[in-house]
């Protein structure tokens, strides 16, 4: 507890940590790429009709940012604790160089699903009970933090989600292609940004862009984009105070009535009423991963 407590002044590149001591039902949520490890409760992620259930046996691997739904299992008897770990693309490039001379690294890469769960094996669940029992103790932290890391996402590259790491490292398929897009989007969500512009930027027929982008996001280019400019306007009207309409307009919204209606439709509530709620004292795991 004392750990959980001082966990903003806790600095680990790539690396946060999970606390919800409260039941949340199903919201939305925008994951970040990284793998999420649990050691005590346990949560529910649904993605169009694909459901993930994720606990301390079972771990979460995104290879792409991806906005679905998420519902937190916890209570203050039996807090949700856990460690969500991103992926650093250069660290996965210099793992793969290093691996891929050995005869016995050959993944798979068919996989092309953005989001994946799959049974924790030991090696990885040591290894993120080490990452934890550092996060207390500064130095240790800021030394062997990033090892422990590089350590995590060696074990994943191993592991049956791992071919979904390294298709996302190799420039040559459709996934990373696709993860190309999605990081265009997170550059420049707020412009005008067309389907048939972003399919020309992969050299792709509208209908491959269009195949593509499902099988990694499970949505579609223009529902994904809509959805994103909807989680970055709540963050800037959360953590940077701005009214509804200023942050319509700086994530690309020419209508305020229009953003409104959309917001509400998606989230369940209007952008006054949400950052209300989410303001108000208690747990807010809908802003967690």
């Amino acid at each position: 507890m004392e750990l959980l407590q001082q966990k903003n002044r806790v600095a680990i590149p790539h690396v946060r940590l999970l606390f919800a001591d409260a039941y949340c039902a199903r919201t939305p949520v925008m994951y970040e790429p990284g793998i999420v490890i649990l050691f005590q409760g346990r949560k529910t992620g649904y993605l169009g009709n694909k459901i993930f259930d994720y606990n301390a046996s079972k771990y979460l691997l995104l290879s792409v940012p991806l906005p679905f739904e998420c519902e937190t299992f916890a209570s203050a008897e039996e807090p949700l604790v856990g460690l969500a770990i991103g992926v650093d693309t250069l660290m996965l490039q210099d793992l793969i160089i290093d691996m891929g001379d050995d005869a016995q690294f050959r993944p798979v890469t068919h996989r092309s699903s953005g989001i994946n769960a799959a049974p924790l094996t030991e090696e990885l669940f040591c290894a993120a009970e080490r990452l934890l029992d550092i996060m207390d103790k500064p130095m240790d932290a800021r030394v062997l933090g990033p090892n422990i890391v590089r350590e995590i996402i060696y074990y994943l590259l191993q592991d049956i989600c791992g071919d979904a790491l390294f298709a996302l490292a190799n420039r040559q398929t459709h996934f990373n292609q696709i993860a190309k897009i999605l990081k265009k989007i997170e550059r420049q969500f707020a412009d005008n940004l067309t389907i048939e512009q972003l399919a020309a930027d992969v050299n792709m027929s509208l209908s491959a862009f269009h195949h593509n982008f499902k099988a990694v996001t499970s949505t579609s280019p223009l529902q994904y984009l809509k959805t994103y400019r909807l989680h970055k306007a709540r963050v800037l009207m959360l953590h940077d105070g701005l009214n509804a309409g200023t942050a319509a307009m700086r994530v690309g919204y020419e209508s305020p009535s229009q953003f409104s209606r959309e917001f509400k439709r998606y989230f369940g509530v209007s952008p006054r009423d949400d950052v209300a709620r989410i303001r108000t004292p208690g747990p807010n795991p809908s802003l967690q991963i």
